[in-house]
C-alpha cells in the first residue's frame, strides 16, 4: 500500500541510515542529483529517478509510485521508532488525506523542535502543515492538488500541506529523527524568522518561489 520517496542530493553521510530505517518490505525510490558518490552507497535493489530542487525532485518520484499512499522522507531521517503499519492503518480507517509525525533532533536543538511541534499541531488546526521530512500522503490526494509546486524552491511542504482539509490531516507524535545540520549552518534566528515568514506569505505564492539564502 506504501512507497517511499526521498529526493536526495549529496547525501553520503545519511542517505543510506534513512534507507535502513525504513521497514524492509517497503519500496523505496530516491530522486537523486548527486555529485558526488552518494549512489554508490544506495542499495541496488533501490529505484533510482532523476532528482533536483526538493519539488521536482519529489514530483519526479511520485510519477514511478504505483501504491495507494506515498510517504515522502527527507534524506536525513530516522524513521525506526515510528510504527508506519500503525499509522497506515490508522489513516485508512479515518480517511486523512495526509498524515506526518513528531520530529525531533538528538542534541541541544531537541528542545526547539519540540517547540515547533506544539506550534505545528496549533496552526494545523487551520492551516495543515506536514515538514517535509515525513509526510505520508494519500497519493489520490496528492495526485488531484498536481503534487509540488516546481516553481517552489524552498518550504515546499508547507507550501501543500497547506492545502488539505485540517479535518483530513493528523500529526502523531511517534518520533522521527533529523539531524540538526540546518540550524547549525543557518543559526536558530534565521530559521525562526523564515518560519514566521512563511506563515505570513502562506497564500503568496510568489513567496515560495524565491531562495532567501536557504540553499547557501
Amino acid at each position: 500500500m506504501l512507497t517511499v520517496v526521498i529526493p536526495c542530493k549529496n547525501e553520503m553521510h545519511s542517505v543510506a541510515n534513512t534507507i535502513s530505517s525504513i521497514p524492509e518490505k517497503i519500496p523505496v525510490i530516491v530522486a537523486d542529483s548527486s555529485t558526488d558518490n552518494t549512489l554508490s552507497l544506495i542499495p541496488p535493489n533501490i529505484k533510482i529517478v532523476n532528482g533536483g530542487l526538493p519539488a521536482v525532485a519529489r514530483n519526479n518520484g511520485a510519477l514511478k509510485v504505483e501504491t495507494e499512499y506515498i510517504l515522502f522522507l527527507d534524506a536525513d531521517m530516522d524513521i525506526s521508532s515510528v510504527p508506519i503499519n500503525l499509522i497506515l492503518n490508522d489513516m485508512v480507517a479515518n480517511g486523512y488525506d495526509l498524515v506526518t509525525t513528531k520530529i525531533l533532533v538528538k542534541g541541544k536543538y531537541n528542545i526547539l523542535y519540540n517547540l515547533f511541534y506544539y506550534i505545528q499541531k496549533l496552526i494545523s488546526r487551520k492551516t495543515p502543515f506536514a515538514p517535509g521530512g515525513f509526510m505520508l500522503f494519500k497519493k489520490d490526494t496528492f495526485d488531484k492538488l498536481n503534487g509540488f509546486n516546481i516553481k517552489d524552491v524552498f518550504a515546499e511542504d508547507y507550501h501543500l500541506s497547506m492545502k488539505i482539509d485540517p479535518k483530513k490531516f493528523k500529526i502523531h507524535q511517534y518520533p522521527a529523527y533529523t539531524l540538526d545540520r540546518r540550524l547549525k549552518n543557518k543559526g536558530v534566528l534565521y530559521m525562526v524568522k523564515l518560519m514566521l515568514k512563511c506563515f505570513i506569505n502562506r497564500n503568496n505564492d510568489s513567496f515560495y518561489t524565491k531562495e532567501y539564502n536557504y540553499w547557501k
